[in-house]
């Protein structure tokens, strides 16, 4: 196996940082320049940057019954990519500053799918869009009850109109392969559980 860059100080230069809109989220535009593979430094890139507050993602899992529970709503970044911009997808939210990730796992929990979570189990951590976005997602199983999961939730405040499902793993895995479940942190999380379940179940009946 090769080995991967090691980045020390003075590997990246930023010269100039500029904000070009901030609202809820910030677009900054940076001219940088970055130490080449070679070993020279490259010449001045223009890159637009969307800075954004990290996020968690967790997939509510009953290991008694055998279902997750997934949330379906709409979403206006699909809204041009295909014909069913209501997506399924797992609880999700943004981390405050003063907030710790499993914090918002169980009150995204409650405020999106009326669910408390027992315990939380780590999965990984990722940018989703490291090419353009400062984003990173904390991705969680989460232990639930799902007999009495179901209904509409979300906060009317925020705009939030979100349908709660409970299916068995095996029609959610079905329906990562058929492609009606196609955003990233449901397809990692419901992977991941497909792949270490058996140890899941050990750890949580």
């Amino acid at each position: 196996m090769s080995e991967t860059f090691k980045a020390k100080a003075g590997d990246v230069e930023v010269l100039h940082r500029e904000p070009c809109f901030s609202g809820f989220y910030r677009l900054d535009r940076l001219q940088l320049r970055h130490r080449l593979f070679d070993g020279g430094m490259g010449r001045p890139i223009s890159r637009e940057l969307f800075v954004r507050h990290d996020a968690v993602c967790v997939l509510p899992y009953d290991p008694q019954c055998e279902t997750v529970v997934l949330i379906e709503q709409f979403r206006v970044g699909a809204l041009d990519k295909c014909d069913n911009p209501w997506l399924l997808e797992l609880v999700a939210g943004l981390i405050d500053k003063d907030e710790q990730p499993e914090e918002v796992a169980r009150r995204e929990a409650v405020e999106e799918a009326g669910l408390e979570l027992g315990e939380l189990w780590p999965v990984t951590t990722y940018y989703p869009s490291p090419g353009g976005s400062t984003e990173k997602v904390h991705l969680y199983i989460g232990r639930c009850d799902s007999r009495h999961a179901g209904g509409v939730f979300g906060l009317a405040e925020e705009g939030e109109d979100i349908r709660v499902h409970v299916w068995s793993v095996e029609q959610a895995l079905e329906a990562v392969d058929a492609g009606r479940i196609d955003n990233a942190a449901s397809i990692i999380a419901l992977q991941w559980l497909a792949l270490n379940r058996a140890k899941v179940q050990e750890a949580w009946r």
